[in-house]
């Protein structure tokens, strides 16, 4: 019988390290699917893990498989399993220490997987997981009519944030480049500005500064926030959990997809409330290279890469 491939890699390190090749996926453990992999998106935590900077949270046994996103249909449920069946069509997110979407089949828990609904495409399944939890629970505990503040608000995150605040009925404001700035305003932006702007034109108008690519310095974030106001980062540096482990509004998040989230957002996609934006889809005997030059950050890239095994 022929083993199923993947991208993998046998110790922490640069992106030249990325091989396909055969391997045997895991036994299934109680409350664990096998979905053979149709699509899977891209993410910087991808390559964040890969070199090693998550260590604590993803392990040290390899060789690991890369990619946390994945749709596909299930092939083998495990013990416990009694809201899948083989046959499935669904969508997900392995955890940080298991990893391995890249791959022909992939082994995730029921728990961060959801039934993917008829009218999406396992592409635009496979590119919403992380972006689309992540930028969900964020916006957690704010009512209708407070506002926030998205940095990188047409990055992959910031765009799902923008369009779930606007339904969400929050005010909604941001930053990208210049030449996007209608973009921006398309989705939901009511106030949208270059990365350069200055703190003072906004001093004290946001509940909430979601600071979305990392670039933000802390006092500028301060400056936008109200009485009270939180600001949410997502781009882990040591000393951005520091800080948010001691009293004050900054906050370090890490996304926990659940199959509730994934469902809501899965059927919003679906129903076009929520715009994807996929920019590239390569099969997964092309990715390597294709992961390559979006981790370098090659001009072009626009959107989410996806990668599919048909």
């Amino acid at each position: 019988m022929t083993m199923p491939k993947r991208i993998q890699y046998h110790h922490y390190g640069g992106s030249d390290l990325l091989r396909l090749e055969e391997f045997e996926p895991a036994d299934l453990r109680r409350g664990e699917v096998l979905v053979r992999m149709r699509a899977a998106g891209a993410n910087p935590l991808d390559w964040k893990v890969r070199n090693g900077q998550l260590r604590v949270m993803s392990g040290r046994t390899f060789p690991r498989g890369l990619g946390h996103d994945f749709s596909g249909t299930v092939e083998r449920v495990g013990a416990g399993v009694t809201q899948f069946r083989a046959g499935d069509a669904v969508l997900g997110a392995t955890s940080m220490r298991a990893a391995g979407a890249f791959a022909e089949m992939v082994v995730a828990e029921a728990k961060k997987t959801a039934h993917k609904p008829a009218d999406l495409s396992f592409e635009e399944a496979a590119a919403l997981p992380t972006i689309g939890v992540t930028a969900l629970q964020a916006l957690e505990g704010l009512n209708p009519g407070q506002t926030v503040f998205v940095t990188g608000c047409l990055g992959g995150v910031g765009r799902v944030a923008l369009q779930l605040a606007r339904n969400q009925g929050l005010v909604v404001s941001g930053s990208c480049r210049k030449e996007r700035w209608e973009e921006a305003r398309s989705l939901g932006a009511r106030i949208v500005v270059g990365f350069d702007f200055d703190p003072n034109e906004l001093e004290g108008q946001f509940d909430l500064v979601f600071d979305t690519p990392g670039v933000l310095p802390a006092s500028k974030a301060r400056a936008l926030l109200r009485p009270g106001g939180r600001i949410i980062f997502i781009n882990a540096t040591p000393l951005k959990i520091v800080r948010s482990l001691f009293p004050g509004p900054s906050r370090m998040q890490f996304s926990e997809p659940n199959t509730k989230d994934l469902e809501n957002l899965a059927e919003a996609v679906a129903e076009g409330t929520i715009e994807l934006q996929i920019g590239r889809s390569v099969p997964l005997l092309q990715a390597i290279p294709a992961l390559k030059e979006l981790e370098e950050g090659k001009e072009g890239y626009v959107g989410k890469l996806v990668i599919t095994n048909s």
